[in-house]
């Protein structure tokens, strides 16, 4: 089963304070990244490599689409579904990516990719309904799960294979309860690729498949692979935050299997209305004119990678198969000396390095059971900054190694 992380030092809460409030977890990164917010404004300088989010602006195009909508009063509600004009883009985007034939009657816009999500596994989830997925995985995936009583079964998957979630595997996580399996390729926090032939496998299990793609397009080595190249009976939830550098804009979409249409099509009508009518105009020009300022953040990416895998190396981290997708690091510090004894307790790590080293990483505890041990890096930031945060954590290393 899928672990209940508890919150570190929590207050006793007040009783008046739903059940479904109390149990939640944090979502600790966040955690890091508002104690490094308040550290800065005390006037500590902070290296971030633990958020995920582009530190690249917004292309221009996709600003000066938004800016020409808000100027012409295109402020309003649009379809529930979202504009015809961003629905047909999404479907040529996935015909000309991977092939696939997709129907923009079966796209929804969604305000960002986890309120997507929700109307997911709202639609296809009765209380008790169990969701299968790789353990270590994106932190928020069990909470989305037990938002609507379903319940998330963790996968154990290890570096060794890549994290690999295949088929058989699942295979031996199966009930009569199974109602989905949730993948997410190329992963976060491992940044690793399922190849095509597990896609196809996972196709073929039975369970809907949930397909998290969100990190499409940010791939280094090999090629990422839609679910909808191997079946239709998939949900699939990406966005604009990650390839755009549109994180605040805060706008996804769902792809559907043609009857879950309608059903997900009134539960946004009730809970979330519609998606930002700008940012819909604005996620056109993304998808139509934006090709080349999204190759360039990616080659650039490439180098942060391949600058932060050696330098993580030297310092002593070993990877047995190093990311190719996303912008993640995912190491096992359990392996490095100096970091052993304290390993066993990613989320104290964590928050002693940012405090002794003003280096703000997110523990692998965040991710999963199965990713205690981990720190996870990202690499959306400058080399510059990477390259100081690097000498940093090797000081840090050297100061713990000198002490015990």
């Amino acid at each position: 089963m899928a672990e209940t992380r508890l919150e570190p030092h929590a207050n006793p809460p007040d009783p008046a304070v739903s059940l479904r409030a109390r149990e939640i977890p944090p979502f600790i990164v966040m955690d890091v990244l508002e104690k490094a917010k308040e550290m800065e404004r005390e006037g500590r300088h902070i290296i971030h490599l633990e958020i995920g989010e582009p530190d690249f602006d917004t292309p221009r195009a996709v600003k000066d689409a938004a800016m020409k909508a808000i100027a012409q009063g295109d402020t309003h509600y649009t379809p529930s579904l979202g504009i015809p004009e961003l629905r047909e883009a999404i479907a040529e985007h996935y015909h000309k990516r991977y092939g696939v034939d997709v129907s923009p009657d079966r796209i929804m816009v969604t305000s960002g990719t986890s309120p997507a999500m929700l109307l997911v596994f709202q639609a296809l989830l009765n209380p008790g309904d169990e969701v299968l997925m790789a353990d270590p995985h994106y932190a928020c995936y069990p909470n989305f799960v037990r938002a609507v009583d379903g319940v998330p079964v963790g996968i154990p998957v290890f570096e060794a294979d890549g994290f690999r979630l295949g088929a058989e595997l699942v295979r031996e996580y199966l009930s009569p309860k199974t109602r989905a399996i949730l993948i997410n390729s190329p992963s976060n926090p491992t940044g690793t690729l399922q190849t095509a032939e597990d896609l196809a496998a996972l196709a073929g299990v039975g369970p809907y498949v949930v397909s998290d793609e969100i990190y499409h397009g940010l791939v280094y080595e090999g090629r990422e692979h839609s679910i909808l190249e191997f079946t239709d009976r998939a949900f699939v939830v990406n966005g604009f935050s990650k390839l755009y550098a549109m994180t605040g804009w805060r706008l996804g979409y769902v792809i559907m299997p043609p009857a879950m249409v309608r059903p997900m099509q009134k539960l946004q009508q009730n809970l979330f209305i519609c998606a930002s009518s700008f940012a819909q105009r604005a996620a056109v020009s993304a998808l139509r004119e934006c090709r080349e300022d999204a190759a360039q953040m990616v080659r650039t990416y490439d180098e942060r990678r391949r600058f932060m895998l050696r330098r993580l190396s030297e310092i002593g981290f070993r990877l047995s198969v190093p990311p190719t997708g996303a912008f993640y690091v995912f190491a096992d510090a359990r392996r490095v000396p100096g970091l052993a004894d304290r390993a066993g307790d990613s989320y104290r790590l964590a928050f002693d390095l940012l405090d002794k080293a003003g280096v703000a990483v997110a523990p692998g505890i965040d991710f999963g059971t199965h990713g205690e041990g981990h720190l996870r890096f990202s690499y959306a930031n400058s080399i510059e900054n990477i390259e100081e945060g690097m000498r940093r954590l090797a000081a840090y290393i050297g100061g713990r190694s000198r002490s015990t």
